[in-house]
């Protein structure tokens, strides 16, 4: 069977010449998915899990449309990450394709210097940037967003987990109505659907499969806790020999495993919020550049962490809920790799994550334990939360068929 190439999806010559001169030849899933219809300019709601390929699922897209229009006023494209690291791993792989179109990308994230970043985001024509930088760019009047028509947000639910959603709507404020916007999210339920209500106009919802986990990782979970959970940490990164990621909640746990690693003859480097931009990227060096394979941190610090090569992620302190563990199993197994998920389980977090795991078609691996899935509990949720927003019939990569090119209508005047 011949596979879809990029471009019959859209994407122009000199574009497909970037992606094949980088070894990028065909689409993955969500790539297919997203491309036609973000080129038409409809607004999307996509739930695709992290190392999916949904940065050129976005970025291609966007990247066509600007081309075609008129030169103007920059920037005109804005995309919102989460973290630093997430906008400039998108810059990093969008820089090539841009440029084959005669396009300027910049970022704009905490921790460096703002005269610089400023310069650069006010001359491009895509800006990649955290919600916090950007804000403070445009409260100084340093950048202009009245320009912008295409939007993208990545990694919508954890921008709303870190506090982020008045930020950007202060932001969203400065732009303009006529404009196409693309939310990305690993669920869109709950507060991301408010989001996703606020924010776009009759949009077409798409999801990436029906499962969320990422494929190609062998699961495990171990009850065990104290002393004996330090060392089981320590036989399985003897045994293997990859990289490694290990997953704490707060930043003072990763500090101490890193050190308690360290004593254990493991070379390891924390990775979380208090560290500046400098440390973060001496940091993601010594991995890179092997001279350390453990890497421990926080939930929000491994967000956009570009590492392709994870063999094996470890949750030493278990994931708060179902939508944290596909993040955190997702950073392996990406773009087709294989990979293993470890999870170290104390006694009283067992009854809590055995309902997570069969929740996500984990049963076996549970009942490899050998300790009984724990009691459902019953959960009180108000109505102001609200449940799933499906502004259309989802689609997904088995079922999506192209919709007929709709008529614009004045933002927020759909029915919720």
């Amino acid at each position: 069977m011949t596979k879809t190439t990029f471009a019959e999806l859209g994407v122009s010559s000199a574009v497909c010449a970037a992606l094949a001169k980088n070894g990028i030849m065909a689409p993955f899933e969500i790539q297919e998915l997203m491309i036609r219809e973000a080129i038409a300019g409809v607004d999307l709601l996509v739930r695709a899990p992290t190392g999916s390929g949904k940065t050129f699922a976005f970025g291609l897209p966007m990247i066509e449309r600007i081309r075609t229009l008129p030169t103007g006023r920059t920037p005109r494209a804005l995309v919102l990450a989460p973290t630093r690291e997430l906008a400039l791993q998108i810059t990093k792989e969008l820089s090539d394709p841009a440029r084959a179109a005669g396009l300027k990308i910049a970022s704009c994230y905490g921790g460096v210097p703002i005269p610089k970043q400023a310069q650069q985001a006010a001359r491009a024509d895509i800006v990649v940037a955290t919600p916090g930088r950007l804000n403070d760019l445009i409260e100084r009047r340093l950048v202009t967003m009245s320009a912008v028509q295409i939007l993208v947000l990545d990694e919508a639910d954890r921008m709303l987990d870190m506090g982020f959603a008045p930020q950007v709507d202060r932001i969203v404020a400065k732009l303009g109505d006529d404009r196409q916007t693309l939310l990305l999210s690993a669920t869109l339920e709950g507060e991301v659907a408010q989001l996703a209500r606020r924010l776009t106009r009759e949009p077409i919802q798409l999801r990436l499969g029906t499962e969320p986990l990422v494929t190609g990782v062998a699961h495990r979970f171990a009850v065990t806790q104290g002393e004996a959970r330090m060392a089981m940490l320590v036989d399985e990164l003897t045994t293997e020999q990859g990289l490694v990621l290990v997953f704490t909640r707060t930043k003072r746990g990763a500090d101490r495993l890193a050190t308690n690693l360290g004593r254990h003859g493991m070379d390891a480097v924390a990775m979380h919020g208090d560290l500046s931009q400098s440390q973060r990227e001496r940091a993601l060096g010594r991995i890179r550049k092997g001279q350390c394979r453990v890497l421990v941190a926080t939930d929000v610090a491994a967000r956009g962490i570009d590492l392709e090569d994870v063999a094996l992620v470890v949750n030493f302190d278990p994931p708060n809920d179902q939508s944290d563990y596909t993040h955190r199993v997702g950073r392996t197994a990406r773009a087709g790799r294989t990979g293993h998920a470890l999870t170290l389980v104390p006694p009283a977090d067992a009854p809590k994550i055995s309902r997570m795991a069969v929740s996500l078609g984990l049963d076996a691996e549970w009942a490899a334990t050998g300790i009984p899935v724990g009691a459902a509990k019953v959960v009180y949720s108000s109505k102001r939360r609200g449940g799933a927003f499906t502004p259309r019939p989802a689609q997904s990569a088995s079922t999506h068929h192209r919709t007929a090119p709709r008529g614009r209508v004045k933002r927020g005047s759909h029915q919720a």
